[in-house]
This record gives structure tokens, C-alpha cells and sequence, in this order.
């Protein structure tokens, strides 16, 4: 048996093979993440006597490319938690936390837990890419956020309450009638400066300039309700530039935001599950793409509760001699991308209250017993979860059986 314990950093691991009974065959050594050295590093240890098993902890993007080149060579790769591997004894009372340490106690740990190593199966092409573009979907709807917020806090300064003019949708290129009001109309003395008439005529012309329906009268209202706002910036040049700037800014964010959320559409119809997963209720376009960006292939989760405890959201029993605690809170020491995605499902399904629908009515038993409203969501999450492992599992087997 060769536990080799692999410490993952950022273009570089360190490496190193340990035996039972705590035979050192391979000194904690360096090694580059370029083809050349981690085909070496696989051919020596395809060449060691006995059964060969490599560990490396679950972190961030650095373990792929090993993870990657070590399996299609056709060597046992496992991928552990790191909290599992943290709270693995060192038997010391020393502190000791370097590169070779942490190599040494990951190969350890694969030793003691040689029975329970589980394989590591790089994802597909799809769902690679539908994670990373999930991710970067994530920072941007965050940039979005931040940008309309700032948007909203200068027009407070030159047009007070023009984001709420409007309420018509988005469009598919993210763009919105306030916004492209607000780039036009950037300040209040653009429309009260203008005679009433003068104003609907104009108004008339930017909405058929911008493709939106053109009301006389809700523009006699904006021309009216404009008197009496008050502005705090002046109507000049630089004050112009903040707010185009900042309406510019936002627009280019929003087409990419729609841009991302297409392609994961157009990603995840390729998945098998697709059709499953978008019946949920509460997954829509954009949320069912999310959902099977974070949790991939469910046939990696031996079963349901492995699922719950990959989303964090599984109850933590605690008991001792005679006490036990009614109620506990989750793990939250799974995914939060993942536990992100689920409380929208169930913001929704909570919105639409479909009474047939058995997450909803888990739910909305929950509250009229009186639970705290994160502990509601969180056990409605985890059952979400569990029919959602049930029926994909099942859908995929079905698959299997008619090939």
C-alpha cells in the first residue's frame, strides 16, 4: 500500500509516499504543474510495488490539472475535503503547518482511511464549463447589484426616484427603461425645463428611438411630478459624465449577466437531466441551470443525505449521555454557491405558493409551526434536495435501461 499525500498550492504540490506503519517510501519532495514533471510523477509511481493510492484536498482550481493527469494515467485519485483533512489528528501537541508537513499528514490520512477512499472522476466538458460559467454568472450578478446601487444613489442626487418611473421587465440584453431614461433624462432640469407639451413630444420620440411604448399621459405625470423634486448636483457637464458613465457601466454588465445566463441555458439542455430538473417547481431558466452547474453528476453522491451534506444544509445531531438537542442548526459546510441557488427555489416557491407542489407544503408546514424562518428554508432546501436526487437518479436509470 502506497498512500502518496499530495499538498496542491498554486503551480506547484508537494509530494509524498507513505507505507503502513509509518514507512516513509518518498520524502516529501517538490513538483510543477507542467505536463512534463506530473507525467514523471505518474510513471514513478505506477513503477512502485504495491497498490498505489493518491490524496489531495478538494481546493479551489490548483488540484485539477494533478487530479486530471494522474487519473487519465490510469492511477487511484482521490480528492478529500479539506475540513476532513484539517481535522485529521496529528498526534502532537507541536503547531507545525508547512508544505511537507501537510503532505505527509494527507498521506497519512489516506492510510487510515485506505477502505473509505473514494475515486476521483473529473467532470465532462459541459459541466466543467456550466460550473465556471455559473461562477462567473455569480461575480457578475453581484457587479450588477453594485452598480445599480451606485446608479440609484447618484440619480438620488440629480433625478430623485427615476428608478422608480418605470416598471417595465428587462429585456433580453438586460437592458431597462429606467436606465435608458435615466441616460437621456439625467437630471430633473432635463424634463422641468421643458414646457409640458415640449417634453411629451420628446418623450414621444425617445420611446420610439429606444423601441418602448409611448403613454401622453404617464409623460404628462414624469413632466408634472418633476417640478417639485429637488437635486443636490448641478445640471453641468460633470454631473452629466457620473451618471452617463454609470448608466454605461451598468448596461455592459447587464448584457453580459443575459449573455451567461443563455449560454448556461443553452449548456444544460445537453445534460440528461435537464428535462427532471427544469419540472421542479421553482427552477426556472436561469435558477435550473444553476442548480446542475453546482451540484453535477448526481451519480457521484452514494445517496441522498451524501447530497444534503454537500449543499450544507443537513441537520448536525447533538447528543450526549442523556441530553439531546431538540433542534440543531445546519452544517453549512458545503457548497454556499449551492445553498445560494436552493433559498432562491424556495423564495419562489414560497412567491407562487403552488399547493400541490410537496416542498412548498413541507414549507409552509414548517412555518405555521412556528419555526424560525431560516430553519424553515434550510429543511425545505434539504428536502428539495432529496426528491431532487430521487427523480434524476431515477431519470438516469431509465436512460441506462433503454440503451
Amino acid at each position: 500500500m502506497n498512500a502518496v499525500g499530495i499538498d496542491v498550492s498554486k503551480g506547484k504540490s508537494m509530494v509524498a509516499v507513505v507505507r503502513p506503519f509509518g514507512e516513509l517510501a518518498v520524502k516529501p519532495h517538490e513538483v510543477r504543474h507542467t505536463a512534463t514533471e506530473l507525467r514523471e510523477l505518474a510513471n514513478y509511481l505506477k513503477s512502485l510495488d504495491g497498490e498505489t493510492r493518491v490524496i489531495l484536498e478538494h481546493t479551489g482550481r490548483y488540484y485539477e490539472p494533478v487530479a486530471q493527469m494522474l487519473h487519465d494515467a490510469g492511477i487511484f485519485v482521490s480528492a478529500v475535503n479539506p475540513l476532513l483533512i484539517k481535522e485529521y489528528g496529528n498526534n502532537s501537541l507541536r503547531r507545525v503547518k508547512t508544505d511537507k508537513a501537510d503532505s505527509l499528514k494527507i498521506a497519512r490520512y489516506g492510510l487510515d482511511n485506505w477502505a473509505d477512499l473514494r475515486q476521483h472522476t473529473p467532470m465532462d466538458t459541459i459541466r466543467y464549463q456550466l460550473k465556471n460559467m455559473n461562477r462567473q454568472y455569480g461575480l457578475y450578478t453581484k457587479n450588477k447589484t453594485a452598480l445599480k446601487n451606485n446608479l440609484i444613489a447618484l440619480l438620488d442626487q440629480t433625478y430623485p426616484g427615476v428608478n422608480a418611473l418605470f416598471d417595465s421587465p428587462a429585456r433580453e440584453d438586460g437592458s431597462q427603461k429606467w436606465v435608458d431614461f435615466a441616460a437621456s433624462f439625467w437630471h430633473v432640469d432635463c424634463v422641468r425645463s421643458m414646457s409640458r407639451t415640449a417634453f411629451i413630444e420628446r418623450y414621444r420620440k425617445w420611446c420610439k428611438r429606444h423601441g418602448y411604448n409611448f403613454s401622453a399621459a404617464r409623460a404628462g405625470e414624469i413632466h408634472e411630478e418633476a417640478k417639485d423634486l429637488i437635486a443636490m448636483l448641478p445640471k453641468d457637464a460633470l454631473t452629466k459624465m457620473l451618471v452617463q458613465e454609470a448608466v454605461a457601466q451598468l448596461n455592459a454588465v447587464s448584457r453580459t449577466v443575459e449573455v451567461f445566463r443563455a449560454e448556461m441555458k443553452r449548456l444544460a439542455e445537453q445534460l440528461p437531466e435537464y428535462p427532471v430538473v427544469m419540472s421542479l417547481y421553482g427552477v426556472g431558466d436561469s435558477l435550473g441551470p444553476q442548480l446542475m452547474a453546482e451540484i453535477g453528476d448526481v451519480s457521484r453522491f452514494a445517496h441522498k443525505g451524501s447530497l444534503t451534506a454537500f449543499a450544507g444544509v443537513d441537520p448536525t445531531p447533538n447528543q450526549s449521555g442523556s441530553y439531546e438537542a431538540k433542534s440543531t442548526s445546519s452544517s453549512k459546510r458545503g457548497s454556499p454557491e449551492l445553498r445560494k441557488t436552493l433559498f432562491l427555489v424556495m423564495v419562489a416557491l414560497l412567491q407562487k405558493a403552488p399547493p400541490d407542489d410537496p416542498v412548498f407544503r413541507f414549507l409552509d408546514k414548517k412555518r405555521a409551526e412556528g419555526k424560525p424562518y431560516h430553519v424553515y428554508m434550510t429543511a425545505g432546501c434539504n428536502k428539495f434536495l432529496r426528491i431532487y436526487y430521487g427523480k434524476v437518479k431515477e431519470h438516469l436509470a431509465s436512460l441506462d435501461t433503454a440503451e
